[in-house]
This record gives C-alpha cells, sequence and structure tokens, in this order.
C-alpha cells in the first residue's frame, strides 16, 4: 500500500491558519452558500485546527477542535467532551481519505488533552461518513446555517 500523497498536521503557523479559513471558505462559504459571517466566529482564535496538504503545500482540508467549555460556549458544559467541527475537504480532494484522517488527527489532539469524547454536529448527508468512523448520532433533527443537522458523540 502507497502511502497518502498528502500530510496531516496541526496548523500552528499563520500561513497554515489562512490554508484553513480559505479551505472552510471555498466549501461552506462558496460552495454551500453558508454566510461569512456564521463561519468564522470567535473560537476560531482559541481552536486547535488541523490542516491536510498536498506534497507541493497545496490545502486540501481541514477541520478543529475546542476542548471544555469552549466546545459549547455553556456555563457547566462537561469539560472532558471537546467538539469536533468545521471539517472541510476540497471538491478535488473529496474520495481520498482526507476526511477520515483529518478526524483522526483531531481525535489524537483532543486525547492529547486528556478528553474522553468528542461531539459534533454532522450535516445529515455526511452521517454516514462519521457512523463508519464511530460516532453515533443522538437527539433530535436541527438546522444550522440553514441545513439539517445532527449531534453525534464518539468516546475516545
Amino acid at each position: 500500500m502507497t502511502a497518502p500523497a498528502y500530510t496531516v498536521r496541526e496548523a500552528v503557523a499563520p500561513e497554515d491558519r489562512e490554508a484553513c479559513f480559505a479551505v472552510r471558505r471555498e466549501v461552506f462559504v462558496e460552495e454551500q452558500g453558508v454566510p461569512q459571517e456564521l463561519e468564522y466566529d470567535p473560537y476560531d482564535a482559541t481552536a486547535v485546527h488541523v490542516l491536510a496538504v498536498r506534497a507541493d503545500g497545496v490545502p486540501l482540508g481541514t477541520g478543529r477542535l475546542l476542548s471544555g467549555a469552549d466546545a459549547t460556549g455553556k456555563t457547566g458544559a462537561d469539560a472532558s467532551v471537546g467538539s469536533l467541527g468545521r471539517l472541510a475537504v476540497n471538491k478535488a480532494a473529496r474520495g481520498l481519505g482526507v476526511g477520515a484522517a483529518l478526524v483522526r488527527a483531531i481525535e489524537d489532539a483532543a486525547r492529547g488533552r486528556g478528553l474522553a469524547a468528542v461531539d459534533l454536529h454532522a450535516q445529515t448527508h455526511a452521517l454516514g461518513f462519521y457512523e463508519r468512523l464511530g460516532y453515533e448520532a443522538y437527539g433530535p433533527e436541527f438546522p444550522d446555517a440553514g441545513m439539517p443537522h445532527r449531534a453525534m458523540r464518539r468516546a475516545l
């Protein structure tokens, strides 16, 4: 089996963060029509961002992890549960395993921070993708940015 033609890393450098935001803009704002003011939020400043890049440096996908109370923005939130969000893969890179690699990198980051589980809000068309990665849906369907979502969780 050959190694994937991309790597996934934590996006620490400013140019890596900008690449993450560019992928999100392409996928969520341009492709899915999410208003830009909803896509970017104050949590971006403290989130752990991960970035998938081709060998030539072209960004392919991104995702983020929020920890503890930041994960929900609610006082009294379970500090042992992180929140996976803003998972986005460029159209040309879909089907290459980039999304699954990003999820696993976010889970690794969560484990490294002592979190016991990861929650996410999945667009309903992506439920099967997350289920294959071990996530279980709970609660009713709800709208987010005008699209149907379900809450999901995976214990680490």
